[in-house]
């Protein structure tokens, strides 16, 4: 099992404002038994964009101690009720409590970790991506496959890039399509994202329902979504706890894969324990198709 700079925390939908305080201790606990390098929050830290939900966050995310933690807006981020600060200064609270870089990244030698803010003003909760940040992730994308083939390159959006039930293709990323072929073929491995509050990884690779409709109905190389969970919000959906996802690099020259690891809370244990492990082969380096059978 590999830990610190190897591991990656991802953990999405807070809602600070309604936190729970036990999730929130047992949480607390899983970082310091695993000890992750880097960690990325995909949006939705808040719950109503108040600066007192943002202070709660950004005192949460001091405690996990992680060296390197990247965090990204989502559409609750933005002030719902205040129309003034909504209209003229929609990111100015988010950025007193996280910084001015609204899209955020981080290099390591097992990780390319690449955001973009899929939130819009004028959106109350439906997200999109840009040709302008879809070509500009692309460019960052091929850097790293030239200058580092092995690490696992990593994209962080709010709004899922791909759903498994019907049901949910209306909360879908506005430009999911356009950035799958693009990303898959400048090179990312994995797509990571929130909002709807339930964990699952597909693969962006294979033709399946309710994926991207690219061209060739499928992304042109191995490339996965991961979504996760609401980490520690009462607003969770049934058959869905609180989850968070922990990723572990498993690289060398002639292989690249990731275990994806599912931690649910389970009140009886008031813990988060491991549910699920998802393996991913990810594109051999320096090779634009790899076998994906596990």
């Amino acid at each position: 099992m590999t830990m610190g700079a190897g591991t990656l925390l991802h953990l999405s939908d807070t809602h600070f404002g309604t936190a729970q305080p036990k999730v929130i201790e047992a949480l607390v606990r899983l970082v310091r038994m695993h000890a992750p390098g880097q960690a990325i929050l995909s949006g939705d830290v808040t719950q109503r964009a108040t600066g007192a939900q943002f202070a709660e966050a950004r005192a949460f995310v001091d405690r996990l101690a992680i060296a390197h933690c990247m965090a990204i807006p989502g559409n609750h981020d933005i002030p719902l009720l205040d129309l003034p600060a909504r209209l003229f200064q929609p990111y100015a609270r988010y950025r007193a409590a996280f910084g001015d870089v609204l899209a955020p990244e981080l290099q390591t030698p097992a990780w390319c970790l690449l955001s973009n803010n899929t939130t819009r003003w004028y959106r109350h909760k439906h997200g999109e991506i840009s040709h302008a940040q879809i070509a500009d992730t692309a460019r960052r994308l091929a850097v790293s496959v030239q200058a580092n083939p092995l690490q696992i390159r990593v994209v962080a959006v709010h709004q899922p890039i791909a759903v498994q039930q019907a049901g949910e293709r209306k909360n879908m990323l506005r430009g999911a399509a356009s950035a799958v072929k693009a990303w898959a073929a400048a090179g990312a491995d994995i797509v990571l994202g929130g909002h709807i509050h339930l964990p699952f990884v597909v693969p962006l690779h294979r033709r399946a329902p309710w994926l991207p409709a690219t061209p060739n109905g499928a992304a042109p190389r191995p490339m996965w979504a991961v979504q996760a969970g609401t980490a520690v919000s009462s607003r969770t959906r049934p058959g869905a706890p609180n989850s968070v996802n922990l990723l572990r690099a498993d690289c060398t020259a002639t292989r690249r894969r990731c275990a994806v690891e599912r931690w649910d809370y389970l009140a009886d244990a008031d813990a988060f324990v491991l549910v699920h492990t998802d393996l991913l082969e990810l594109a051999a380096p320096l090779s634009e198709h790899t076998s994906n059978s596990f």
